[in-house]
């Protein structure tokens, strides 16, 4: 962690981040991944002093899960997890190799999964894919306190 040193792209360079991240190749590691999760957040809660609700801890493991399990799933090699606390908010983001953007599958009531990218699109607060030189980042952003009403803050309808 450091000091403000600079503007980029918005963000200040080298402000008082909050971040973890860890690599994963294979899918026993999903759990693994949720673990991150799991303990980054209570690290922004205990020792950070920011708020994180049950629902905020739950929905950051859910899509945790979602994004590494399709990683791991449609992308050869390694897959990277990045959880950084943005405002109110966690952004989950993955970095996988393959360049392949996904797709939002038609409403079919019959089909029997292939639903993460619906899940996570319905949770967050926000949604952005990026092709990059080697692959592509998802990135969704996640409140970490629901506002006093126990309704999901800054939810987007």
């Amino acid at each position: 962690m450091g000091q403000t040193s600079g503007v980029a792209a918005g963000r200040p360079l080298m402000a008082d981040i909050v971040s973890a991240s860890g690599v994963f190749e294979g899918s026993e590691n999903i759990a693994v991944a949720r673990e991150l999760a799991r303990t980054f957040l209570s690290d922004v809660q205990a020792v950070h002093g920011l708020p994180v609700s049950e629902r905020a801890m739950s929905v950051v493991e859910l899509v945790v899960s979602e994004l590494v399990t399709n990683a791991r799933k449609y992308a050869p090699g390694p897959c990277l997890l990045t959880l950084e606390v943005v405002g109110g908010s966690v952004e989950v983001t993955v970095w996988d190799s393959n360049p392949a953007l996904p797709a939002l599958l038609e409403p079919d009531p019959s089909r029997v999964g292939q639903h993460g990218l619906e899940i996570v699109m319905a949770v967050g607060q926000s949604f952005a894919v990026h092709r990059e030189p080697v692959g592509k980042r998802i990135t969704a952003a996640i409140a970490l306190a629901d506002d006093p009403s126990g309704a999901a803050a800054g939810r987007r309808l």
